[in-house]
């Protein structure tokens, strides 16, 4: 075989080995790992939650009732988040998936905020909602959707869903390529931050001076 063969085949295998690599997360290696919570206490850390002893496992382990109904909303927002991660079902652990249910007053907004280990999808359950998400070149991609349809937002970027059914209520399941995506709301991340940031860089980054900084975090403290 030629030198040129060799080398020629030699960067397609380390080519597919690289893309196989980055493909995606590695397989389990197990049927299941149920969470062990209580690991987290005793000072193991691991990307996830130690397992529980097989023979403890139940099927209560693998089971959550909490989306099946509408939750009550008492915020300023409007709007509630229900999740089903892995913190709800320990089964969850390790499987890299979770669900999310997400209930909106008529007028209700789940604010801007992003996902910073998952990509989500949205199905509309009931009513219809303007959503949005505003990629890494600042464009706005949205949409009005409705009752039976879905939308995608990317791992990490910004997103939104406002309710624009009139005077009526509305409500999503979010599904989530992670067992914990994460939530990062900007408003809340920014503004009500502990230690806090500094009201100079609020104040310059988003060109308002200390007196708006100080009324902004005053008004998200007293609304948590």
């Amino acid at each position: 075989m030629s030198q040129s063969k060799t080398i020629a085949i030699l960067v397609i295998l380390i080519s597919s080995a690289i893309s196989f690599a980055f493909a995606s997360d590695p397989d389990t290696l197990q049927d299941f790992c149920v969470a062990l919570p209580s690991s987290s206490e005793t000072g193991v850390k691991v990307n996830g939650f130690a397992c529980k002893e097989s023979s403890n496992v139940t099927e209560s382990d693998f089971f959550f009732n909490g989306l099946a109904k509408a939750a009550s909303i008492n915020n300023t927002v409007g709007s509630v988040v229900t999740a089903a991660n892995v913190e709800k079902i320990p089964g969850l652990n390790t499987l890299g998936v979770s669900l999310s249910r997400i209930d909106y007053k008529p007028g209700g907004l789940n604010p801007p905020h992003t996902h910073p280990r998952a990509t989500e999808v949205v199905f509309v359950l009931e009513g219809e909602l303007e959503v949005g998400f505003v990629t890494t070149s600042n464009k706005l991609i949205s949409k009005t959707i409705k009752e039976g349809e879905v939308f995608v937002f990317p791992k990490g970027l910004i997103h939104f869903q406002k309710n624009n059914n009139g005077d009526k209520p509305a409500a999503v399941v979010s599904a989530f390529n992670s067992q914990l995506p994460g939530t990062l709301s900007i408003a809340a991340a920014l503004f009500g931050a502990t230690p806090a940031v500094p009201d100079d860089v609020l104040a310059l980054a988003f060109q308002i001076d200390a007196q708006d900084v100080s009324n902004i975090k005053t008004n998200l403290s007293s609304k948590k």
